[in-house]
C-alpha cells in the first residue's frame, strides 16, 4: 500500500480507493495557494445545527492512557509526551483525510504506549487543505477546536475522538463548531466557556494558518505522513498496528 503524490483529488475516485483499501493519499492541489489553508476560512455552522445533527461517536478505547501525558505548542506544531524524550515521531494529518483516520485506526494505536511510558513525543503538524480540495471549511474547524484542546489539557483524548467521528463520505464537511463540540461531550472536562468559545469564534484560525505553513515548509504532498526519528516510513507499515510497532522497534523504541 504506497503512498503517492496526489493532485487535486476528485472525490469519487479518492473514496472508491479508500474503501478498497487502496494507495491513495490525500494530497494537496497547491499548497502555496491563498484559502483556508493560510487561516483565512471562518468557522462554519451554528449552534442550530446541533439539532438533527449526527450523533457523537465515542472515542476508541486506550486513549485514557495519555490523559496525563503533556501536550505543548510551538510554532504550528503540538507535540505530546515528554519533551525529553528520546525519540521523535512527526505526524502530518489533516483532519477530513479518510486515510489519515484509517492510520489513526490501525498504526497509530501502536504509539499510544511508548508516548505514556515517556520513551517517545509526537510532533503533530495538523494541515487544512482539504477544505480548498473539497470545499468547505471542516479541516480549519478541526484543527481551531484541536488547537483549543491544548490549552484544556485533553489534546490526545480529543484528537482520538475528532478522527472517530470523521464523515463517511469525504466531501461531506461535516466538522461544523456545533458537531466538533458533540465530540468534545465524549471527553470528559473538556467542555468549558474558554474552549467553547474558541470553538464557536474561530479563536486559533491565525494558528491553523501557521500549522499548513508548517506543513508547506516541511516539503509535505500529502497526508498522513510519518516520519520516526527523521525517517519517513513506508505506506506500507502505516495501517497495520503490530507492523507500525516493528517499525517502531526498528528505531530503538519498544
Amino acid at each position: 500500500m504506497a503512498l503517492r503524490k496526489a493532485g487535486r483529488i476528485v472525490a469519487a475516485v479518492a473514496a472508491a480507493a479508500f474503501v478498497a483499501g487502496g494507495a491513495a493519499a490525500c494530497g494537496p492541489e497547491d499548497l502555496t495557494g491563498g484559502s483556508s489553508d493560510k487561516g483565512s476560512a471562518s468557522p462554519s455552522g451554528s449552534e442550530s445545527a446541533s439539532v438533527g445533527g449526527p450523533e457523537a461517536k465515542e472515542p476508541p478505547a486506550g486513549t485514557e492512557a495519555l490523559a496525563k501525558t503533556p501536550a505543548t505548542v510551538k510554532g504550528g506544531v503540538i507535540t505530546v509526551g515528554d519533551p525529553q524524550a528520546g525519540h521523535t515521531v512527526k505526524l502530518y494529518e489533516d483532519a477530513r483525510c479518510p486515510v489519515c483516520k484509517k492510520f489513526e485506526d490501525t498504526g497509530a494505536r501502536a504509539l499510544v504506549k511508548p508516548v505514556a511510558e515517556g520513551k517517545v513525543k509526537v510532533e503533530y503538524t495538523l494541515a487544512s487543505f482539504l477544505d480548498k480540495n473539497l470545499g468547505g471549511s471542516g479541516s480549519v474547524n478541526a484543527a481551531n477546536a484541536l488547537r483549543a484542546s491544548v490549552e484544556a489539557g485533553k489534546f490526545p483524548q480529543f484528537h482520538a475522538a475528532v478522527f472517530a467521528n470523521q464523515a463517511e463520505v469525504e466531501t461531506d464537511d461535516a466538522y461544523t463548531p456545533a458537531f466538533l463540540l458533540k465530540i468534545a461531550d465524549k471527553v470528559d472536562g473538556l467542555r468549558g466557556a474558554e474552549f467553547d468559545r474558541a470553538v464557536r469564534k474561530g479563536t486559533y484560525k491565525k494558528w491553523v494558518g501557521e500549522a499548513m505553513q508548517a506543513f508547506t515548509d516541511d516539503g509535505m504532498q500529502g497526508t498522513p505522513t510519518v516520519l520516526i526519528d527523521g525517517n519517513k516510513v513506508h505506506s506500507d507499515a502505516l495501517f497495520d498496528q503490530d507492523a507500525f510497532a516493528k517499525e517502531l522497534k526498528g528505531s530503538g523504541i519498544s
